[in-house]
C-alpha cells in the first residue's frame, strides 16, 4: 500500500480523488493550510498548479473544484478507452509473471469489496494503475496519469450503480485472462469494452435511469 502524500499539491489532489472535495466545492487557502498542517505558501502554489491543470476553476474570486460537462465527459471516456486498451495490449506482451500474478490476486481480493462502492472504486484505480505499469511504457503511463487525474472530477463512481460492481469484476477477470494468455488484441478489446460499459452506466446514473447505492 502506497504511503500517504505529504506535499500540498498531492494532498489536495488526493482529497479530490477520494471525494473529500467534490466538483463545485470552494477551496480556501487558510482552511486547507489548517486542514493539512502546512503553511499557506505551498497551498497557494498547489492551487495555482491545479488551476493550470484545469482541476480547479474560477468562480468570481474563489477557486472551486472543476466539473465536467457532457461533452467533456464523452471526450474523456473516448481517450481513456483507447489509451487503456493500448496499455492492456502492451501488458499482454510485456508483463512479467509476477505482475500478472498481482493482477490476478487483485481480482480475487476485490470480490470481498462487493457492495462497498467507495472502497471498490479505490481498488479499481489500483487495478487499472497496475495494468498501466505492466505495459512497461513510461510515456503511456504518463498520459494515463493525466487521464485518471481528470477522472477525479467525477462526483460519483459508476461502481455505485446497482449491480455494476459484480459486472465490473467479471470484466476485470476477462482482461486478466487475456493478459495471462498473452492475447494482446483480446486484452485491448476486453478493456475497451469495460470502459464502454462503465461510460454507459455513468450516463444512466446521471439520467436517473439506474439507482445508486451511495
Amino acid at each position: 500500500m502506497k504511503p500517504p502524500p505529504t506535499d500540498a499539491y498531492s494532498l489536495i489532489l488526493e482529497a479530490i480523488d477520494v471525494g473529500i472535495f467534490k466538483p463545485g466545492d470552494r477551496l480556501v487557502e487558510s482552511d486547507l493550510a489548517e486542514r493539512f498542517g502546512v503553511s499557506r505558501t505551498p497551498i497557494r502554489e498547489a492551487l495555482q498548479r491545479l488551476e493550470t491543470q484545469s482541476m480547479l476553476s474560477r468562480d468570481g474570486r474563489s477557486l472551486i473544484v472543476s466539473s465536467l460537462d457532457y461533452n467533456q465527459l464523452a471526450e474523456l471516456y473516448v481517450v481513456r478507452a483507447e489509451l487503456e486498451g493500448l496499455a492492456a495490449e502492451l501488458a499482454a506482451r510485456h508483463a512479467t509473471p509476477e505482475e500478472v500474478r498481482v493482477l490476478r490476486d487483485m481480482v480475487e481480493d476485490d470480490r470481498t469489496l462487493l457492495g462497498k462502492p467507495v472502497e471498490l472504486a479505490r481498488a479499481n484505480r489500483r487495478f487499472h494503475k497496475q495494468i498501466h505499469l505492466a505495459s512497461h511504457n513510461r510515456f503511456l503511463v504518463q498520459q494515463l496519469d493525466l487521464v485518471h487525474r481528470s477522472m477525479a472530477l467525477l462526483a460519483t463512481t459508476s461502481l455505485a450503480a446497482v449491480g455494476r460492481d459484480e459486472d465490473a469484476l467479471r470484466e476485470h477477470d476477462a482482461i486478466v485472462v487475456a493478459i495471462e494468455a498473452h492475447d494482446g488484441k483480446g486484452a485491448a478489446q476486453a478493456l475497451r469494452d469495460h470502459i464502454s460499459k462503465a461510460f454507459v452506466t455513468r450516463l444512466k446514473l446521471d439520467s436517473g435511469e439506474v439507482k445508486s447505492t451511495v
